[in-house]
């Protein structure tokens, strides 16, 4: 096999899918570890990182045209090491420019300053937050304003997160054609109001709230006088619609 033409060789291995047959081809030859690392363009990695920076400088610098990023640690403890941080975040953004989408679930050590990293990912269409007690609004609109080619974006269990500036700014100047806020508790359906013109877009949209939401009392801020947001809003554009209340169960 070592004798076939690099060129066929990228072609084979571009019709493999499964993770675990890739890692396993790279292992025959150093030719054809070489060749799968040029042409694997999606990662799914979790608690097994070794996240120091010498460790994810290798690994990114090795698969150095991913387009799509997976990084879950659910299920992580400490005895599983460290966690993905900020500065994984800066060596991600760094060595991966053609980076277009990314998921981040149960990543703890990630902040705003971590987002703010993902400025250097000018192809970035998609984010997938789920459960990230560290990032606020902030983050969120440092993404907004810097990937101007964002197209999707993902809001789960993100409970710092609140109706800040990147409602407004997504849109009026973003292209967002899904957008997807779960259990962010931050975020009223009041809120979405903001949204504004995006609404124009908008194909896909998701939205869930703790039922607990309605028990703190919160009014309807459309009544309040001066409110600058209202509710005749265009969805022309939109395909996918699911909003509902999660009521948590009696223990």
């Amino acid at each position: 096999m070592e004798d076939l033409p690099e060129p066929l060789l990228a072609e084979i291995v571009k019709r493999i899918t499964k993770t675990s047959d890739l890692n396993s081809l790279s292992l025959v030859s150093k030719q054809l570890c070489t060749v799968e690392a040029e042409n694997r363009y999606a990662i799914r990695i979790g608690c097994g990182l070794n996240p120091s920076t010498e460790a994810l400088v290798s690994l990114f610098s090795r698969f150095s045209k991913l387009v799509k990023v997976e990084i879950n640690y659910s299920g992580w403890k400490s005895i599983h090491g460290g966690q993905l941080n900020n500065q994984g975040l800066r060596v991600l953004s760094s060595h991966c420019p053609s980076l277009s989408d990314l998921a981040l679930s149960f990543c703890s050590y990630i902040n705003d300053i971590g987002l703010g990293y993902l400025a250097h990912c000018k192809k970035l269409r998609s984010l997938r937050l789920n459960h990230a007690p560290a990032v606020s609004s902030t983050g969120i609109f440092w993404v907004a304003v810097s990937c101007r080619y964002l197209s999707v974006l993902h809001l789960v269990d993100c409970t710092a997160v609140d109706n800040g500036e990147w409602l407004e700014y997504l849109g009026r100047y973003g292209s967002l054609g899904e957008l997807v806020v779960k259990d962010c508790d931050g975020i009223s359906q009041y809120d979405l109001l903001k949204f504004g013109p995006g609404w124009t877009s908008l194909q896909n949209f998701e939205f869930e709230i703790n039922g607990n939401y309605w028990l703190s009392g919160a009014s309807d801020p459309s009544y309040v006088s001066g409110y600058p947001y209202r509710y005749d809003i265009c969805c022309d554009s939109l395909k996918h619609l699911r909003a509902c209340i999660v009521v948590p169960s009696n223990p």
